[in-house]
């Protein structure tokens, strides 16, 4: 799980390699480590300020600033009850833990909920971390790869669970209204059963949800052929995908960013457009 609006400078994500739904959950970047008391974190910290006194020609660059503000959002983000709060799933009735599903993917959804609701702007929810032994959406069929039985079974409901809960719960803490909320993947999986019992890699067609925001539910748009292998009404591309999302967030689709050499860069390709039918 991650909240990132990017990877690098003033907006780097936090990632979590850690499972929620463990009883023991912590989130280890919010706190020193256990062999650093809290007197001793204060005291590097003022350490770091002495050292970056006497480096004060250095600090007149614009990297050096952007590393300077970077460390102190990390160190204000490891300090704050507030953030703390946030990932303290525990102050959750069972009843609300229980509706997203006792499940590392159930508990993280539910964090992402929390996570907006004390103002992060955007969160990630990775279902699985990887595809080797552990039961995931990747069905080949053999190991140690998942099988459709494991799939209909476990994989599917913990997610319909999950992804449920999350949108219910949004909308009755009146959330919905201003966050996206997107689910999907890279490719979908061959309408055919190979020989191991399983589908494999398809990109032909799949599909994916969206909704919140002005983004209007109950809609389909497009179908595949009957035989779910390509589109055959309304294709949509991914960068339309993105054109709909920054859409949706308020942000022109097609506004230049500065990029490398001065050539402006847009935010989704010029000849695409939002999805007009979620809207």
């Amino acid at each position: 799980m991650s909240c990132c609006p990017s990877r690098s400078g003033a907006r780097a994500g936090i990632f979590l390699n850690a499972d929620p739904n463990a009883p023991n959950f912590k989130v280890p970047d919010l706190l020193p480590p256990e062999q650093i008391s809290a007197v001793r974190a204060e005291r590097r910290q003022r350490l770091r300020e002495a050292v970056d006194g006497a480096t004060a020609a250095f600090e007149k660059s614009p990297q050096a600033k952007q590393l300077d503000d970077s460390f102190n959002l990390a160190y204000r983000l490891m300090s704050s009850p507030k953030a703390r709060e946030a990932f303290a799933l525990d102050k959750e009735p069972a009843s609300v833990r229980d509706r997203y599903g006792r499940t590392r993917f159930g508990q993280c959804c539910l964090m992402a909920r929390r996570l907006i609701e004390a103002g992060v702007r955007f969160v990630t929810v990775n279902m699985f971390e990887t595809v080797f032994d552990e039961i995931t959406w990747d069905i080949h069929g053999s190991r140690p790869f998942t099988d459709i039985q494991e799939m209909s079974k476990l994989v599917a409901p913990n997610f319909d669970q999950a992804y449920s809960a999350l949108l219910e719960d949004l909308k009755a803490r009146g959330l919905y209204q201003s966050t996206i909320v997107t689910a999907m993947g890279e490719f979908g999986r061959t309408p055919k059963i190979n020989p191991a019992g399983g589908r494999d890699h398809h990109p032909g067609v799949w599909s994916i949800l969206m909704g919140g925001g002005p983004i209007q539910g109950g809609r389909i748009v497009g179908e595949s052929d009957e035989l779910g292998y390509i589109p055959k009404t309304r294709p949509v591309v991914s960068g339309e995908v993105a054109a709909t999302i920054f859409r949706a967030l308020g942000l022109d689709p097609h506004k230049d960013l500065p990029g490398p050499q001065g050539r402006p860069i847009p935010l989704a390709d010029y000849s695409l457009q939002p999805i007009k039918e979620l809207f």
